[in-house]
């Protein structure tokens, strides 16, 4: 049979712990887990309890906890050791203190994607190892924590009625705020990448200066750029003032030239500047371009990442460069037929591709004589034309009709909901 004893930290926090004569050797202070998940065959990758930390007279000091044996006699925890053997701070780095780093600090929860504050952190003591399994966010976990739980439970099951309890398991936590602890961000943050960007976007708006920064440094390049699109312009503005302007240049690098428009108008010059000297020169180029047109003008908004082909391209050979380029999502909102001279000619969605054989010719299934706009046109005649022709994107063009990108209504709906606001 197995043996196992579950408890609360809260309820280790402060008792005594006692040698195999009975008698006490010392205080416990904290809890340390292991962040390296990989290792000792953790179940379902919860964190391994390695060290506790002891007041011994007026000092603090870390043992190694193999040594230690937690039971739970009479609904009461006693804590055993057999033998202390001290560990280096040195050796602790690699790990998290729970009381000091999760306990009543705000975390992640990645399946209810928000941030939330931890009252508890619930552990399970097996045979031979104990692991943290969940953390308790709910009313019951702050009475516990204040030593009342028990006598109001009792109160209320009077009348039928239970203190809301809330625990959210290991797997479905990111702590946020290790600023203190020398753990490397990109281990720490991993499972964050999971998030969705626009909710990854609420929770760094949630958070502190320093908590945002440190969070949104640890991001790869791409989810970082899909995270920096979605954020108030507030926050976008401390992420890219408390960041290296390299690392910042990376992350422009992987978003549209419009988007990247949109925040670079209204950083302070010099520092935009700075960005789009650090960044590709094609990528800077395309950004200036943007910046060149008046704020109220369709170029100012436009995506200049857009696909176009040759009419005498096959069905097939255009799927296949599509597959090699990967675009985003919106470049197949609506995809283009220019000339030699980069002129519009035409255009023609994804899904006259699918329904078509791979031998077939653009020119047999584009559509001529394209709605389309001129970059110099205002903004406010965007939303007529694609309620009309029920567009997801208009193609633009220059006064010599060269193809320059295209307005995707994603963009046009933003331009509006910020006009709305601003003139509240």
């Amino acid at each position: 049979m197995t043996y196992f004893t579950t408890f609360y930290l809260s309820r280790i926090l402060g008792i005594r712990v006692y040698d195999t004569n009975n008698k006490v050797v010392g205080i416990v202070k904290d809890l340390l887990v292991e962040t390296d998940l990989v290792t000792h065959g953790n179940p379902a990758g919860r964190p391994r309890v390695s060290a506790v930390k002891l007041k011994i007279k007026k000092a603090e000091k870390c043992f190694s906890f193999t040594n230690f044996r937690i039971e739970k006699i009479n609904k009461r925890l006693k804590v055993y050791c057999n033998k202390l053997n001290e560990i280096s701070e040195e050796e602790t780095h690699n790990g998290l203190f729970l009381g000091d780093a999760i306990l009543d600090k705000q975390i992640v929860d990645l399946n209810g994607r928000k941030l939330v504050r931890v009252n508890d952190v619930r552990l399970v003591a097996l045979s031979t190892e104990t692991y943290a399994i969940a953390v308790d966010v709910g009313i019951e976990g702050l009475l516990r924590r204040i030593g009342i739980s028990r006598p109001v439970n009792a109160m209320f099951s009077w009348i039928n009625i239970s203190v809301p309890a809330k625990f959210i398991l290991w797997d479905d936590v990111e702590a946020i705020n290790f600023s203190n602890l020398n753990i490397r961000l990109s281990k720490t943050y991993s499972k964050l990448n999971t998030l969705h960007p626009s909710d990854l976007a609420d929770i760094i708006e949630e958070l502190g200066k320093t908590a945002s920064s440190n969070v949104f440094s640890s991001l790869d390049e791409e989810k970082a750029a899909d995270v920096l699109e979605e954020l108030e312009t507030d926050t976008q503005i401390h992420i890219i003032e408390s960041l290296p302007v390299e690392k910042m240049a990376d992350v422009l690098e992987k978003m549209p030239a419009d988007e990247v428009a949109d925040i670079l108008d209204v950083l302070e010059d010099e520092k935009a500047e700075l960005l789009l000297n650090e960044m590709e020169a094609e990528s800077s180029q395309e950004v200036r371009d943007i910046l060149e047109y008046d704020d109220n003008t369709v170029g100012s908004i436009m995506n200049t990442e857009v696909l176009w082909f040759n009419e005498n391209k096959t069905v097939g050979e255009v799927i296949d460069e599509i597959r090699e380029k990967q675009p985003e999502a919106d470049m197949l909102y609506n995809l283009f037929v220019t000339d030699d001279n980069d002129e519009l000619v035409a255009t023609f969605s994804l899904r006259d591709l699918v329904v078509s054989q791979p031998s077939v010719a653009l020119h047999q299934i584009m559509k001529t004589n394209p709605i389309y706009l001129h970059d110099d046109q205002e903004i406010d005649e965007i939303a007529e034309l694609i309620s009309k022709y029920n567009l997801l994107a208009i193609p633009v063009v220059d006064i010599s009709h060269q193809l320059q990108g295209m307005v995707i209504i994603d963009d046009v709906v933003e331009d509006l909901i910020n006009k709305r606001r601003t003139n509240r």
